[in-house]
């Protein structure tokens, strides 16, 4: 029959202890019994205000339950999720808005203003949903608090499908936001994978419901990145799904310290970063007051979107010697690239992955790379994958391509394929860069760069050079205290990569080089170092 995220939601009722945590967040828990409930009488509201199966519900606020509790109710009413990313500009919250043909509009009140500059503009929109805390919502909008809690909160007893869809807007690293279509099945089948490999997925909601009865209540995990980004909303749909407890932060900006303190109080057992942008800040947070913070709980650290670097994840160790360490590779078009795991008694090295078993690498003439070929290929996932990007044919075709009669998704991600059959991340295509004809991946020199110890981030972009084609130029934060010297930092990369890698040059900045949830924000760094060359 297949997998619907609503059905599951509408079953857990039978198997969870109603007083068991579904979301936490500052002072306040809201429990299963209160999550069915309230996403019961919020579905059935937004209904009630015209909303039919298939209508788009736009999320524009950060972490916090009423995200989780939003997403059950557009499960349960067959409606489909769509992320906003709340740090864009008003014109580029509009593209989501419009982009995606968005019915309903649930924000958060510090959003107010925007949705007011916007709304007249929002011809689609039907309904506005405000998480207001303070005050009372604006005149055009209903309050989420009273919609979550009006009604008796029975279900809604509605037939739902596999085929139902959940959209991911993703950035991506060039043009527009771009709309991802999972079917309710291929993510849920997709998130089964690694259960699938031990033998322990199960076959269907019967099983699975039987699986929780046994086990009792889901882990408690913790999405330290934004859920408005497929790491953070795939991670707490996974717990959400499992009778867990997801467990959001308060502060707007990440804070490590505010995690830890979170970790230690309520005694997480999972959490979700997006690389050494997180990582970092936890390690230093660590070393600068060994033993403040309990973290015994701690089961696994999962890692998505940027590769993590290997000398952080040893520190991160020498302070929590259980956890298991994880970089997850996958794309928010495909969820299992490979992975890497990391325990205090055995190392990996950064950007080298198991592969997954349904992930192959193609070169540039749709053949299989062979293992140990020292040839580059292109990353692609077979099985169970979106549909394609939501009104675009021409970017669906690019991305979602047919290779000997299986279709796959190819995100664009390139990578080698060691003699062993692990695969070693080179980056992404679209921002690779071709200086005098050989190719170079950013990631590769950002993690040599990062290596240094005045070095605290890095990004890697090309420039246009009259000599070069494209000239390799590495844009860096400096550690707290570092002192500089471009050549020598040079020099420490050519050390490790062919000389053609090192940049051209290294500069210095203090403006931000990733975006709330972790990623590389290329478009700001490469901006940046042409005004700081005069290249303009």
């Amino acid at each position: 029959m297949g997998w619907n995220f609503g059905d599951i939601l509408d079953a857990l009722p039978q198997v969870m202890p109603p007083a068991a945590p579904a979301f936490i967040h500052k002072d306040r828990t809201i429990t299963w019994g209160e999550t069915s409930r309230r996403s019961n009488n919020l579905a059935r509201a937004i209904l009630d205000r015209g909303a039919k199966p298939g209508d788009k519900v736009a999320f524009y606020m950060r972490n916090r339950p009423e995200y989780g509790e939003a997403l059950a109710a557009c499960f349960k009413g067959r409606l489909v999720h769509v992320n906003v990313n709340y740090r864009y500009k008003p014109d580029e919250v509009f593209y989501i808005f419009d982009d995606s043909d968005a019915q309903t509009v649930i924000y958060g009140s510090e959003f107010r203003d925007t949705i007011i500059q916007l709304k007249n503009r929002l011809s689609k929109v039907v309904a506005f949903i405000e998480i207001n805390e303070a005050d009372a919502p604006a005149s055009f909008a209903d309050s989420y608090e009273v919609l979550a809690t009006t009604g008796d909160g029975a279900p809604l007893g509605i037939e739902r499908s596999p085929d139902d869809l959940l959209f991911i807007y993703t950035g991506g690293t060039t043009g527009m936001p771009k709309g991802v279509m999972w079917r309710h099945d291929d993510l849920r089948e997709a998130q089964l994978d690694a259960l699938r490999r031990l033998g322990q997925a199960p076959a269907d909601l019967s099983a699975h419901l039987d699986a929780i009865r046994a086990a009792g209540p889901g882990s408690r995990t913790m999405p330290a990145c934004p859920m408005m980004h497929g790491t953070g909303l795939i991670t707490a749909i996974g717990c959400m799904m499992n009778g867990g407890c997801v467990v959001t932060l308060e502060n707007p900006s990440f804070d490590a310290e505010e995690l830890l303190s979170v970790v230690s109080h309520r005694k997480v057992q999972s959490i979700a970063i997006v690389g050494d942008a997180f990582a970092k800040p936890m390690l230093a947070a660590l070393d600068a007051a060994p033993g403040r913070y309990d973290t015994s709980s701690l089961i696994s650290i999962v890692s998505s979107g940027v590769m993590w670097s290997r000398e952080v994840k040893a520190g991160l160790l020498r302070h929590i010697p259980q956890v298991l360490l994880m970089d997850s590779f996958g794309a928010s078009e495909a969820l299992g690239f490979g992975a890497s795991a990391m325990t205090k008694d055995g190392e990996v090295r950064t950007a080298t992955f198991q592969i997954g078993p349904r992930c192959k690498v193609f070169d540039e003439d749709g053949e299989p790379v062979a293992p140990g070929s020292g040839k580059s290929g292109v990353i692609a996932m077979g099985g169970p994958i979106p549909l394609g990007y939501y009104k675009d044919p021409e970017k669906s075709a690019k991305t979602f391509r047919t290779i000997a009669g299986q279709r796959y998704s190819i995100p664009g991600d390139w990578c080698t394929v060691e003699a062993d059959g692990t695969m070693t991340l080179l980056g992404r295509g679209s921002a690779c860069i071709n200086t005098a004809g050989e190719k170079v991946y950013p990631e590769e020199v950002e993690e040599a760069l990062k290596t240094h110890p005045a070095i605290e981030d890095a990004l890697v972009v090309g420039l246009p050079d009259d000599k070069w084609g494209q000239a390799v130029t590495g844009v860096v934060v400096l550690a707290r205290g570092a002192t500089f010297d471009e050549d020598e930092v040079r020099r420490h990369v050519r050390a490790s990569l062919a000389g053609y890698k090192t940049p051209k040059r290294i500069l210095v900045t203090q403006v931000p080089l990733r975006a709330s949830n972790g990623k590389a924000d290329y478009k700001t760094v490469t901006e940046f170092a042409r005004s700081d060359l005069g290249s303009v």
